[in-house]
């Protein structure tokens, strides 16, 4: 995928998120992959594309609490 494609993507960020960029945007893509990227890049900087079974794999995790740091042992 170009950069030109992800120019088109909506991008959101969480209404967690402060006004200060330091976080990420994620896009859900038409094709069903989704993308993140930084924030404070606006837009120029990389992103990750997920397949749909990596992406709910990821929210899963996050959603069990796989990826906070109380929980590495």
């Amino acid at each position: 995928m170009n950069t030109a494609e992800l120019s088109l993507a909506r991008w959101r960020k969480s209404s967690y998120s402060a006004n200060n960029n330091a976080c990420v945007e994620v896009a859900h893509l038409d094709d069903g992959r989704v993308a993140v990227r930084d924030s404070k890049d606006q837009g120029h900087g990389p992103a990750l594309i997920f397949s749909p079974p990596e992406w709910n794999a990821f929210v899963r995790g996050m959603l069990d609490g796989e990826f906070s740091p109380t929980s590495a042992t």
